[in-house]
């Protein structure tokens, strides 16, 4: 098991420094006759040095043996099998997500026997068909012993399906949060290894929060009769304020055409060189593309890992995908901007107007972030690509939905076609964030001859200090 081969890794690594240091360390004590004549203080000085590095040395040793181990205790085995299933519940947006998780690993790979439960209702939400959990005894016994009010956690159960305080005795296991029971009976759970099962609440507690973010925008959509609800819930999802970022100065606007919009934006610091920027569009207006553009920056806001870029965008496809809504996808921008190595490492999925406005010898000239990626959410997505794009001091990036570029003047000439666009985005480069914001806001209406808009506007600027 994991524990019992680290505390091996640990004691042999121990050893190996201890008779390293006193077999170097006497190799610095000079012989006998000439005692008198060495630098003691050097001598102690080397001495301790040298255990310094052998410490370190031994860390390393232990960090790396550590890590390996742990790959093997999680990914060999019978506790591969619940690993495969926390693999899979990591993509779980909806109850039958759940439950085909926990047919298809759970019951046909791993002959668990499953029994799932809201103790408040005290409904059923999934049981095995099989003699075990089907049982009215079985279920008359676990009503008995695990109330509505247990505390949230992991906890090992025994033949008599009451609580076992060893693994070794075990023959199932019960996961506890929000008031939901999720019974898994395996013969063999003392083989599972004991570093996975923190994980699966872990997983099991975030599917709960995923699937019930889900829930309540859907309960919305359906049952709301005030649009201005939903577009409050939409709002929230959206930052509040800007955080402030060390190097980085970040501005955004947001003009929805009605109440509800598709367009949604994000900042999210990773630490303190690194932060994540998104901006996207959902296809079509109303209460679907509200429902999809809370999904998205649901599940990228619960993302663990939010540097790696590609998991994220897939995870969004499948979440999209997974509300079975016709002909609803998006396009988004998402990028990390790194002030250390001054550079932005991107994913571009079909947004047309993504730009970094740098400054060179003869004024401000524009590069795209072109595209790398295609829509997402109703297709399948081919092999995603990372690109990266060097940034120096004073460099602007816009990004901004359509609303902007597509925005028309009496002849129908769209503002993005043209060289008052660019000149004026070239001009306000130097100029903060928000200003930048304001003039392109300004130009729009102008350009548009103060007619009512016939987009959603969406813009958000970030500005290399």
């Amino acid at each position: 098991m994991y524990k019992a081969r680290r505390r091996s890794v640990l004691v042999v690594t121990s050893i190996f420094i201890i008779f390293s240091f006193i077999v170097l360390s006497l190799s610095l004590v000079p012989p006998l006759p000439s005692i008198y004549s060495y630098d003691f203080n050097f001598t102690c000085l080397l001495t301790t040095a040298l255990f310094c590095v052998l410490q370190f040395v031994g860390g390393m040793v232990t960090s790396t043996a550590d890590s390996k181990l742990e790959d093997l205790a999680l990914h060999t085995k019978e506790t591969a099998l619940l690993s495969e299933f926390i693999d899979k519940l990591h993509f779980c947006y909806s109850l039958d997500d759940f439950y085909e998780a926990l047919g298809s690993i759970l019951e046909e790979k791993a002959d668990c026997s499953v029994f799932y439960i809201d103790r408040i209702k005290n409904y059923v939400l999934y049981n095995s068909p099989n003699r075990l959990t089907i049982s009215k005894e079985t279920m008359f016994t676990l009503e008995l012993n695990f109330s509505a009010d247990w505390a949230p956690g992991y906890y090992f159960l025994g033949d008599n399906f009451g609580v076992v305080s060893s693994h070794k005795k075990a023959r199932g296991i019960l996961l506890v949060n929000n008031n939901c029971h999720l019974f898994i009976f395996c013969r063999y759970t003392r083989l599972f290894d004991v570093l996975i099962y923190p994980r699966l609440f872990e997983e099991f507690c975030r599917f709960q929060r995923r699937s019930s973010t889900l829930s309540d925008l859907t309960e919305i959509a359906e049952l709301s009769k005030e649009w201005e609800q939903l577009a409050n819930t939409q709002r929230s999802f959206l930052p509040k304020t800007i955080p402030l970022i060390d190097k980085l100065d970040i501005s955004a606007y947001f003009k929805p055409l009605v109440n509800v919009s598709g367009d949604y934006y994000t900042v999210l610091p990773i630490n303190e060189n690194k932060t994540l920027i998104m901006l996207g569009d959902v296809s079509g207006k109303g209460l679907a593309a509200a429902l999809v553009m809370g999904l998205v920056m649901n599940t990228v806001k619960i993302m663990e890992d939010k540097e790696d870029l590609v998991t994220i965008v897939k995870s969004v496809d499948k979440a999209i995908k997974g509300m079975k809504l016709q002909d609803k996808y998006t396009v988004l921008f998402i990028g990390i901007v790194d002030t250390q190595k001054m550079t932005i490492r991107y994913i571009n999925a079909s947004m047309s107007d993504p730009i970094v406005i740098t400054q060179s010898p003869d004024g401000h000239r524009i590069k795209p972030l072109s595209s790398n990626c295609s829509i997402v959410g109703i297709i399948d997505l081919d092999d995603i690509q990372v690109a990266e794009q060097r940034l120096f001091r004073g460099d602007v990036i816009l990004m901004a939905s359509d609303g902007v570029s597509e925005v028309m003047d009496d002849n129908g000439v769209e503002l993005g076609t043209t060289e008052l666009y660019s000149d004026t985005v070239k001009k306000s480069a130097s100029k903060t964030p928000r200003e930048f914001i304001n003039n392109i806001v300004e130009l729009i209406h102008n350009y548009n001859g103060g007619k009512k808009l016939r987009d959603d506007v969406t813009m958000l600027v970030a500005k290399v200090d």
